[in-house]
Formats: structure tokens, sequence, C-alpha cells
């Protein structure tokens, strides 16, 4: 079926169903009204390597001192805040960039060093390196023969 393009707002449906989609997805869930259009915010990117525990959050046009890094056992939290635009004479046409306050909470694969975490921000990606634990690192083991 082909649908033809047309100069005019989201219809009133698909934007009932994008805000439907959301509440669901914000309880913890999958929309029953099938695939979600919608992405958690900010989008991440985690892995390991033998040492360490990374983490990539994309947070464009957001400053070091709009977001806040919590880290508890093998728990990471990513807070922030997007302010909005408001004024008298700001008429929005079109808002899909979300606003206002935003978290993230992520349990992480193991344990991590809460005291040797790092974060940096750069072109709007925000990178933190988590140490792991000593406790959760992998040890070479000496085998003596009996």
């Amino acid at each position: 079926m082909l649908l033809a393009r047309r100069n005019c707002a989201v219809p009133p449906l698909f934007e009932l169903r994008r805000e439907l989609d959301r509440l669901f997805e914000s309880f913890g869930g999958e929309s029953p009204f099938g695939a979600s259009q919608t992405r958690a915010f900010p989008a991440l990117n985690v892995w390991e390597d033998g040492q360490r525990v990374l983490v990539e959050a994309e947070v464009p046009g957001l400053a070091l001192d709009d977001l806040e890094i919590l880290v508890l056992g093998n728990e990471l939290t990513i807070k922030g805040r997007r302010p909005t635009l408001t004024g008298d004479n700001v008429v929005y046409h079109r808002r899909e960039r979300g606003t206002e306050e935003f978290a993230r909470y992520l349990t992480l694969p193991t344990e991590v060093d809460a005291d040797k975490v790092e974060a940096a921000l750069k072109n709007g990606v925000l990178t933190i390196v988590l140490p792991k634990s000593a406790k959760a690192r992998a040890r070479k083991i000496t085998v003596r023969t009996a």
C-alpha cells in the first residue's frame, strides 16, 4: 500500500499511540500496541574489558553541569536535565526532543570500584570508565603439585 505524504501535523491517532507507548515504557513494560517508536534517553552502549566496564551515553546539547552520575556496587545512575525553551513568544510547531529531567538506571555486569570511576563529555557523548572492583577481577591461580 502506498501512502501519500501530506503537509499536515501528525494525525491525532498516531500521536495518541506514541504517547501510550511512552506511558507503558515508563512503567517498564512494552506497549500492547506493537513495536514502540520511542527509545530510552540517553541511548547507551555498555561493554567491558578485563579490568573495567565502559559506558557511552549520547547526551547532545548537555553540559557537565547538566549531568549527575551515581555509582553504588554494580548500579549506575545517569541523571540530567535538559532545559525547556520558554517565553512569551515561544510557540512549538514540533517537539520531539525530550526536555526536563531524565534518569537512566543500569545494572552493570559486575561490581565496580566507585572511588576510581571517571567520566568525560566530548562532542555530546558521555564516556564513563568504571574500573572493576578487586574482588570482581579475574585472578591467576598458581597450581601446585601434590
